[in-house]
């Protein structure tokens, strides 16, 4: 599977911003679909997650409640709408997909990365 990842750009602190990831070969509901970024000089980390049996979403305690990732089947997307943005959600956001079985969300579970797009807030 190919994924696409679009959306990044420019924001002001506490404005929102929105980033999606679209999925070519195969349907992101064939998978967990996640977003993780990194910020430079830090290692990549996950932001949120969302299994593709039901799905159920997960995210960082540092953007809890101010991000939410969705999946649309029908436009075989994943999106993340980030809200409140701080100075220290600044970094390149990557989409990714692991095959369900796979436990955990550890770099080497992944299956599939998308190329990145970068997100800069402005203080």
């Amino acid at each position: 599977v190919q994924l696409q990842a679009s959306g990044g750009g420019l924001v002001q602190a506490g404005g929102s911003l929105r980033v999606s990831c679209v999925a070519s070969g195969r349907t992101v509901s064939d998978y967990d679909m996640a977003w993780f970024r990194q910020a430079p000089g830090k290692e990549r980390e996950l932001v949120a997650s969302i299994s593709r049996s039901g799905g159920g979403t997960a995210y960082a305690d540092s953007v809890k409640g101010r991000f939410t990732m969705s999946r649309d089947s029908a436009k075989n997307t994943v999106t993340l709408q980030m809200n409140s943005l701080k100075p220290e959600d600044m970094a390149v956001y990557y989409c990714a997909a692991k095959s369900y079985w796979k436990t955990g969300w550890s770099l080497r579970e992944i299956d599939y990365w998308g190329q990145g797009t970068l997100v800069t807030v402005s203080s």
